[in-house]
């Protein structure tokens, strides 16, 4: 076997986070992070905001089940949010002919959609607080020639988010 040498020079933090989670993913879900970084393309513009791959269950060899035969595919679980998973039922065919064309091989043959959030929803901020003082006055200045009231609304809003202190 030829040992591998350490690389000189810069190495990609990806090459390296992927080094430290497949392992990690492969073990407790079957997955790994190549699958999940080309979720997008592999779902298709139809169900990649919608859907999420959880795990591959792989089946047990064979040889330790005592049955004849190779190879098994394996069943992947797809967490899917609401009424799209029906439209996902019905195009699973195409769904894992794809991602048997992503691994190059048949490794998926079977899929099992769970209905459930897929993305967090984002924490909403509230509005921001009121200028005072030499900020106000700065933004005051800067939109003071501006004769449409709309444009000049949205300007004001714009800038107040912006000029206004961070909360920590």
């Amino acid at each position: 076997m030829r040992e591998e040498k350490p690389r000189k020079g810069v190495v990609q933090i990806s090459e390296v986070a992927n080094g430290l989670i497949d392992p990690v993913l492969a073990k407790r879900a079957g997955i790994n992070t190549m699958l999940l970084g080309s979720w997008d393309e592999i779902a298709g513009a139809d169900f990649a905001d919608c859907t999420r791959p959880e795990k591959i269950a792989w089946p047990r060899r064979a040889s330790e089940i005592g049955a004849e035969g190779g190879y098994q595919p394996g069943v992947l679980t797809i967490a899917c949010e609401g009424a799209r998973a029906l439209f996902l039922t019905h195009a699973q065919g195409e769904l894992i002919q794809r991602i048997n064309a992503f691994f190059g091989f048949h490794a998926i043959g079977q899929l099992r959609i769970v209905q459930k959030p897929v993305a967090v929803p984002p924490r909403r901020r509230g509005p921001p607080r009121p200028l005072t003082g030499e900020p106000a006055r700065r933004l005051e200045s800067m939109i003071d020639g501006i004769e449409s009231e709309t444009l000049k609304a949205a300007l004001t809003r714009l800038g107040t988010a912006v000029l206004s202190s961070r909360r920590k």
